[in-house]
């Protein structure tokens, strides 16, 4: 199996090979980057599952125009749903604080928006990550991961992903950039279910 991954995000490459290594699917992945493709994309849905299709679409194109076939395509579009804040930062997380803005630029305007809300059962949250496939037959599939937390007072250790430091998952005290590794991995789970949803919709399909 063939798969173009649509992102050139090192940490999402790295847990998707995981991800698939783990459910015994042998499959080589492709980033965009290696496809050649480096054209924007205007992320313009209203949710996840909208946005996520954009891409597969764009990335879809790009291969029928270049002659690429044969080849699973496999977009993603995930992000942090504050119930308090209605639902955001939602489709905007990875630009909420403006395109270019630092993760502790975007932490801060997080933070700063929640103040007012300092009982742990006002910062309830769920992390998204919402996957579309489309396959060389042009049929399209898509899974949706849910991760269900609170919002952190203050941020854990920075770095990797954008809102992990403020992501305290259920069952636990401190934000997920906190945990040990494994930890990590057997909690920060939204992908992960997401990609096993997606797997099984494969193996329906005896595709793997």
């Amino acid at each position: 199996m063939e798969i173009i991954y649509g992102t050139s995000n090192k940490n999402k490459v790295i847990s998707m090979t995981k991800i698939l290594k783990e459910n015994n699917v042998n499959a080589k992945l492709y980033t965009l980057s290696d496809m050649g493709f480096n054209k924007e994309i205007i992320e313009d849905g209203k949710t996840f599952e909208e946005n996520s299709y954009i891409k597969a679409m764009a990335i879809k194109k790009f291969c029928d125009e270049n002659g690429i076939k044969d080849k699973i395509i496999i977009t993603d579009d995930a992000g942090l749903c504050i119930d308090k804040l209605n639902g955001e930062p939602g489709v905007y997380s990875a630009r909420y604080a403006g395109e270019n803005a630092t993760q502790i630029q975007i932490l801060e305007k997080v933070l700063g928006k929640m103040k007012n809300y300092q009982n742990k059962e006002d910062r309830t949250c769920t992390f998204v990550c919402v996957l579309t496939a489309i396959l060389p037959t042009g049929e399209k599939i898509v899974a949706r991961g849910e991760c269900k937390g609170t919002v952190a007072k203050t941020p854990g250790k920075l770095g990797g992903l954008t809102y992990v430091p403020i992501f305290i998952p259920d069952g636990f005290e401190v934000p997920l950039s906190d945990l040990d590794e494994k930890t990590y991995e057997a909690t920060h789970n939204h992908r992960d279910l997401a990609v096993k949803q997606l797997l099984n919709e494969f193996r329906n399909r005896k595709i793997t």
